[in-house]
């Protein structure tokens, strides 16, 4: 723990020194990044802020998901003009038809809920996916801002609870369970759906 803790100090030394005269809208830019184009650690990057300047958590946490909600919005581009033809040769067709289901009974929370995991999850296939079906923009945009938001609070409140290696032990989880990780995800995702569909109201036929 100690060791883990020593290299992500001596980590958030280095980005704080290029990152902290951008204050929250580097933040901002690096989670629109993030999310529009290639990966980048930026779980350090909250962390650092929020271990750096602890009164400004939250506004830390609703920065980095506006940036990824506004990154997002490439994706979204990109899955609505590729269509569903563009999903279809990036998946087996199992898998296909089972996102697709999970699109059409409640595509919020579809969106919302991946959204909320760290990588390696695939989330920008979500993404796509939600485009691809014809998601509504707003609502596609209010998922992934929520979904994100929940992911940095949680992340934010554990950094103010335990320290910046909680990111380092955050990530060989994630790593580790990635699988384990999905499956609640699923199953989540299928009691909402059964919940919701026994709520609704019937029409008389």
């Amino acid at each position: 723990m100690r060791t883990l803790e020593n290299i992500f100090l001596r980590y958030t030394g280095l980005i704080w020194a290029l990152l902290a005269p951008l204050g929250s809208w580097a933040v901002f830019a690096i989670a629109a990044i993030d999310s529009a184009f290639f990966g980048i650690p930026l779980d350090p990057v909250v962390a650092t802020y929020v271990y750096q300047k602890p009164p400004r958590f939250l506004l830390y946490a609703v920065m980095a998901a506006a940036g990824s909600a506004a990154g997002s919005v490439l994706l979204y581009v990109i899955g609505y003009k590729g269509g569903e033809a563009l999903l279809a040769k990036r998946i087996p067709k199992t898998k296909f038809d089972q996102i697709r289901t999970s699109f059409d009974r409640h595509e919020f929370w579809t969106l919302m809920f991946p959204s909320m995991v760290p990588p390696p999850f695939p989330f920008k296939l979500f993404a796509l996916a939600a485009a691809a079906f014809e998601m509504k923009f707003a609502h596609f945009i209010l998922a992934i801002f929520f979904g994100r938001f929940f992911r940095f609070l949680i992340l934010a409140l554990l950094v103010l609870k335990f320290g910046p290696a909680v990111v380092s032990m955050t990530t060989v989880l994630v790593h580790k369970h990635v699988l384990a990780i999905s499956a609640a995800l699923v199953g989540i995702l299928a009691v909402w759906i059964l919940i919701w569909y026994r709520r609704r109201p019937r029409t008389a036929s």
